[in-house]
């Protein structure tokens, strides 16, 4: 573990943007972390937040806007969201906003594309 990460502060470049991340992401792949660890996930995820907002923001857009984005920066097809989304209709019927994404359907999208469910919010 770094010095920065030992005595997090506030995150000020790339660099320490991507250790903070990986940190971060290997303290959410326990099954069961310690309180301590709980504490470090919410301060990491508070200064990723920060930094990223700061230096990326990221446009409003739509759920559906989002994941036309999400399926195109992927190189995958409407078909290939039929296990996240349930068959082929369902995922025609989001992505031409004639349905809502439900919870379950988000978190399997979040998971799948690695990005935080609030992208679909």
């Amino acid at each position: 573990m770094s010095t920065a990460l030992a005595y997090p502060h506030v995150i000020h470049s790339d660099k320490e943007l991507a250790e903070y991340t990986e940190h971060l992401r290997s303290l959410t792949a326990k099954a069961r972390p310690t309180r301590a660890e709980v504490a470090d996930i919410e301060l990491l995820t508070l200064l990723i937040v920060s930094y990223e907002d700061e230096h990326y923001p990221i446009p409003d857009a739509s759920p559906v806007d989002v994941l036309r984005f999400l399926i195109e920066h992927n190189g995958l097809a409407q078909r290939d969201l039929v296990p996240e989304l349930g068959n082929e209709a369902t995922v025609s019927l989001v992505l031409s906003g004639e349905r809502q994404l439900t919870r379950k359907h988000i978190e399997k999208l979040s998971a799948r594309f690695h990005v935080s469910p609030a992208v679909f919010f």
